[in-house]
């Protein structure tokens, strides 16, 4: 697939790759060409060996602003279910590898969302978080109302939802919606040396572990605690758990395979 609203690229981070959503003058409103390239492109990097982990950003002025209203503003219901824009987002959030969302400037509505569909969110100074899709006349669609209220708790997620209030980086990570703080002019490089860590740790365990915290979501403790000891167990068959044990008993660095 050729690219038109997106941006693929290597970083001089091992294991780490960007992706760049590339709408500067829209704000980087997610139109659905836009959502079926990111798809593609995570799709891509998640078979692709040599990458670990994804840092997914838009540019120091908007993450995303959006969704692009101008492709949907006449549509009927019929119309928005024959469209079915939403399994594109189904799609990202079965990407296995660790994704990073560096926020600068507005996450708004779907880039919102978005972020939220991330593993992980660095965030500059500048960063503002909001779900102001009531003003137009609707709601957060593509996953606004559970993950939000699951990340900030039903009052802030009620009040953001229902006033459309953006909330600021610092209001953010009070509430646990994001993980860091840093200056806008370092936020995307300090998201890369945040990837960077994770991407030395073994590919395979953080696949799986990524798959447990995400699992605890959606299930009772009893079922998640089941679904943790499989994958727990699963990672013993694999040649990493044997040099990762091997190494911290002869006191030297690992070398992971990923197998």
């Amino acid at each position: 697939m050729e690219y038109q609203y997106i941006l693929v690229e290597t970083t001089s981070y091992t294991g780490v790759f960007l992706i760049r959503l590339n709408r500067p003058k829209e704000l980087n409103a997610l139109n659905r060409r836009g959502m079926e390239e990111l798809v593609h492109a995570m799709q891509v990097l998640d078979a692709d060996s040599s990458c670990v982990c994804i840092v997914l950003t838009g540019n120091e002025k908007a993450f995303a602003a959006g969704a692009d209203i101008k492709e949907m503003a006449n549509n009927t219901a019929i119309d928005m279910q024959k469209i079915d824009q939403f399994t594109r987002w189904d799609m990202l959030k079965k990407i296995k590898k660790p994704i990073i969302a560096a926020v600068s400037g507005f996450a708004l509505g779907g880039g919102c969302e978005l972020a939220m569909l991330c593993d992980m969110i660095i965030a500059s100074e500048s960063a503002q978080f909001g779900q102001p899709e009531i003003k137009i006349g609707v709601m957060p669609g593509a996953g606004g109302t559970q993950r939000l209220t699951r990340a900030v708790g039903k009052a802030l997620a009620m009040e953001m939802v229902l006033t459309g209030r953006f909330i600021s980086a610092q209001e953010a990570l009070r509430a646990g919606l994001i993980n860091k703080i840093v200056p806008t002019e370092i936020y995307l490089q300090e998201a890369l040396k945040f990837a960077a860590e994770i991407a030395k740790m073994p590919p395979l365990a953080l696949q799986l572990a990524k798959e447990a915290v995400l699992r605890s979501f959606e299930t009772s403790l009893e079922e998640g605690l089941y679904f943790e000891r499989k994958n727990f167990y699963l990672l013993f068959a694999s040649e990493d758990q044997k040099e990762g044990m091997q190494a911290f008993v002869e006191k030297r660095q690992p070398q992971w395979k990923g197998q």
